[in-house]
């Protein structure tokens, strides 16, 4: 973060207030740790400081107004909705068409009514299943 003068830090001013203020407060604490370590706070962080900090007395209102103003400068991460589920498998209707207009002609076909079984259960049908569909329906329209 690039301050503009090095000498105000409101926020490590507020934290530090509020371990005055909160030693038993282990919330407090953790952020006073967190913000000497890693020099900085997420805004829900800051935001649960603020909340906190509007409780004590001791601490300044322009202190406070500058905490709210850092608070809103940072940008709100929102997560995206969640996106509706798709089906995971589509009948494709040219296949149903083929398998039944080999049924038709051939009622006892035991290929045909296993891959008509696959078909009906939502099973994927391989490609060379597919390959041999297409080569029997060849075979029928002779």
């Amino acid at each position: 973060m690039q301050r503009k003068k090095a000498d105000v830090d409101v926020v490590r001013d507020v934290l530090q207030q509020m371990v005055l203020a909160r030693p038993d407060s282990t919330f407090i604490k953790s952020l006073a740790f967190q913000y000497e370590e890693r020099g900085g706070l997420s805004k829900k962080q800051l935001e649960g400081l603020l909340q906190k900090a509007m409780k004590v007395a001791e601490i300044p209102e322009h202190k406070l107004a500058t905490l709210e103003a850092i608070i809103l400068k940072k940008p709100t991460r929102e997560r995206a909705a969640a996106s509706a589920p798709t089906a995971f498998f589509t009948k494709d209707e040219a296949i149903g068409a083929i398998i039944n207009a080999i049924l038709e002609k051939y009622p006892q076909h035991k290929q045909v009514l296993f891959l008509k079984a696959k078909y009906e259960n939502n099973e994927i049908l391989s490609p060379a299943e597919i390959t041999d569909l297409k080569r029997l329906e060849k075979v029928l329209k002779k």
